[in-house]
């Protein structure tokens, strides 16, 4: 009974603690929640959300709730009256612009079937089909029925390049319009190609700067960070005077004889890689050093002097010690090359474009947020399960070394 006024008191400052603790860290946590967890949810829910057609067209909305079929003149009814709706409320640009995104060259159907519904005349079967036959489309009517609905995942079937037919089974898209697989693969492939690049160029440099005495280290050091102190922008530009036709690498190169050609360097992918791998080397640098700093060489000598080459210490003794540091490295460059769009922008042109530069278009250009919202969350689930599969093998790897 005596100790347990003592037990409450040390409850009460401990309870008082982390109501201290909570308090400090709920500006961070709002910080957070405000300016990263907001804005990926509600690229989410753009993903699958898109009501343009579903708020203005409630008639033809109520019919594909009650039919399965093909349309009837009912459904034309309901889709004469929903036109004239929008050309009273000014929609029919919105309402056309929706089905366009995954029907090319509808826009002008539902704009100029608008202006023309007040002077369509029963039956509007007929009279809407010899307006224009597109309006007997099964696809069309397909695309309609789907748009019918607030919430959809065609956006995601777009951006893997399928869509639906006109009977509603999911198929891919002609040859000539699957661009989205590709562009996907292509931008891994590069990011993993940028990421090997600045592998093998960091990990020596990292070496030389964890193995050289402080004071001649961190005088390098400052070489690896000043990267960081000049604007992106301006290491971009720098690299397209550098590698243009008659930029400095390509005068040199013939001044010197070493060719006689000029090489194109810029606007493709190899000025993509070079400049790319110029911008994320220190990010692959920094990492290798910090786990490489601490790595005592007698570690290495010892396995030197028990009768190991050069090649089998560094290989059995050193490599492993390292392994932490490259996988980091390596994450933090494949993550950064993946989301990369000034620098593709700037010196890719058509062939060294990534995923980013595709989303950015969709953004800012044939504004279909939903599109570039699906797109965008196609590549955050790739970096999710990219992450994952690195805490697994590291994760591992660690296991095995302990």
């Amino acid at each position: 009974m005596e100790g347990r006024p003592l037990k409450q008191a040390l409850a009460r400052a401990q309870s008082r603690a982390k109501r201290r603790a909570l308090l400090l860290v709920v500006p961070l946590l709002l910080f957070i929640v405000v300016t990263f967890v907001a804005p990926i949810g509600q690229m989410l829910l753009r993903s699958v959300h898109n009501d343009a057609f579903a708020r203005n067209m409630p008639n033809v909305g109520a019919w594909f709730a009650e039919n399965d079929g093909a349309p009837d003149e009912a459904a034309y009814s309901a889709l004469v009256a929903d036109l004239r709706l929008a050309r009273e409320n000014r929609t029919a640009g919105e309402v056309g612009t929706r089905i366009n995104y995954e029907l090319g060259g509808t826009r002008s159907l539902f704009t100029s079937g608008a202006r023309g519904a007040d002077d369509l005349e029963p039956p509007f079967a007929t009279s809407l089909v010899e307006d224009d036959a597109k309006w007997a489309d099964p696809q069309l009517w397909q695309v309609m029925r789907t748009a019918s609905h607030a919430y959809t995942a065609s956006f995601y079937l777009a951006a893997l390049d399928l869509t639906r037919d006109g009977d509603g089974n999911i198929v891919r898209v002609p040859e000539g319009r699957a661009v989205y697989l590709s562009l996907f693969a292509k931008t891994f492939a590069l990011s993993a190609l940028i990421t090997a690049i600045c592998l093998l160029l960091g990990y020596p440099v990292a070496h030389l700067l964890a193995t050289l005495p402080l004071a001649k280290s961190n005088l390098l050091m400052i070489l690896v960070l000043l990267p960081f102190w000049t604007s992106l922008l301006v290491r971009t530009t720098s690299w397209m005077v550098l590698l243009q036709e008659q930029g400095v690498i390509n005068n040199t190169l013939v001044a010197t004889g070493i060719t006689d050609t000029r090489l194109p360097m810029i606007y493709n992918q190899t000025g993509t890689v070079i400049a790319m791998v110029h911008i994320l080397l220190p990010f692959m640098i920094l990492p290798l050093y910090s786990v490489m700093r601490p790595i005592r060489p007698h570690y290495v000598r010892a396995a030197r002097s028990l009768g190991a080459t050069s090649w089998t210490a560094f290989r059995r003794v050193y490599l492993p010690q390292t392994v932490p540091g490259i996988g980091a490295g390596a994450l933090l460059v494949f993550i950064l090359a993946v989301g990369y769009y000034i620098t593709p922008a700037l010196v890719g042109g058509a062939s060294g474009q990534l995923i980013s530069n595709l989303i950015a278009y969709h953004m800012q250009d044939s504004l279909n947020w939903s599109m570039a919202a699906a797109l965008a969350a196609i590549l955050l689930a790739a970096v999710l399960l990219l992450y994952w599969l690195y805490d697994r093998l590291i994760g591992i790897d660690n296991m095995k070394l302990g």
